[in-house]
């Protein structure tokens, strides 16, 4: 089996229906499909019933959060790549996974994400510490290899930012292969915990790195993410093109150099 598709629900039925309308219409048929709800209350399990026939595996009871939901996912996944694609994502059309390169064998797979706030992520080019850093990543536009949880797991200590967590360390500390792809995958809500609360996302990131990495580079990260300039924060959506690209990271030094500057008169 090609594909895991993994949905996590709580007490959201109207998004959990429009998440799992975009994974049992996807024409590629080499998929199983996955629902862990959280012991909803709204109406949720109903929606989950309606669709039983096309969903592999559910389960509908009360977990420890987020990440104890995803590894419960994990556990029941038997496809060669694994997706998240939460309630109230979707995939982007029904012809995202068909449409992935058949050839590929990285770990890791990075995709395209369209913002329900109209604006389009992309992925940087080139996968490393600083570009995870500062870009990120689209969770619900990832494909991660089933064998990367033979050893790892989501950090169910965390409430925002596991995933960014395991990726780091997928990428980073364990150099494992990546591939990345100018598909446009998923529908992504902006509305969710993990993106509305952007202090609390930069303080988990700073957590983060300094249990992972040495302290000087801990705080070279912390000092860059303090620069905090509107710039940086469209990073993201700029950078779909290799020399505007080149460009940014020129200003971004520039303005690193003149923060240093005014930090010592």
């Amino acid at each position: 089996m090609r594909y895991s598709i993994i949905t996590i629900n709580y007490n959201n039925r109207d998004g959990l229906r429009k998440t799992i309308e975009s994974v049992v219409n996807q024409s590629c048929r080499d998929i199983e499909y996955i629902v862990i709800d959280g012991g909803s209350t709204d109406g949720s399990v109903e929606v989950i019933e309606e669709y039983a026939g096309k969903i592999d595996y559910w389960v509908s009871e009360r977990d420890k959060g987020i990440y104890n939901a995803m590894n419960k996912g994990l556990a029941q996944a038997h496809g060669e790549y694994l997706n998240f694609m939460n309630s109230g994502d979707c995939f982007h059309d029904n012809d995202v996974l068909i449409n992935l390169p058949q050839d590929a064998d990285e770990d890791i797979i990075f995709g395209k994400a369209l913002r329900s706030d109209g604006n389009i992520w992309s992925p940087a080019g080139r996968m490393t510490l600083y570009s995870l850093c500062i870009y990120g990543f689209n969770h619900q536009s990832t494909f991660y290899k089933k064998s990367i949880f033979d050893t790892d797991r989501y950090d169910e200590n965390l409430r925002l930012l596991s995933d960014w967590k395991l990726t780091v360390k997928c990428i980073v500390a364990d150099n494992r292969t990546y591939r990345v792809v100018d598909n446009m995958i998923a529908v992504y809500d902006v509305t969710g915990i993990s993106s509305l609360d952007a202090g609390a996302r930069y303080r988990e990131q700073d957590i983060i790195m300094k249990e992972m990495f040495p302290e000087r580079i801990a705080e070279d990260y912390m000092f860059f993410r303090r620069l905090r300039s509107p710039l940086l924060e469209d990073i993201a959506y700029l950078s779909t093109r290799d020399r505007l690209h080149r460009i940014i990271i020129k200003i971004t030094r520039l303005a690193i150099r003149i923060n240093k500057k005014i930090s010592n008169q």
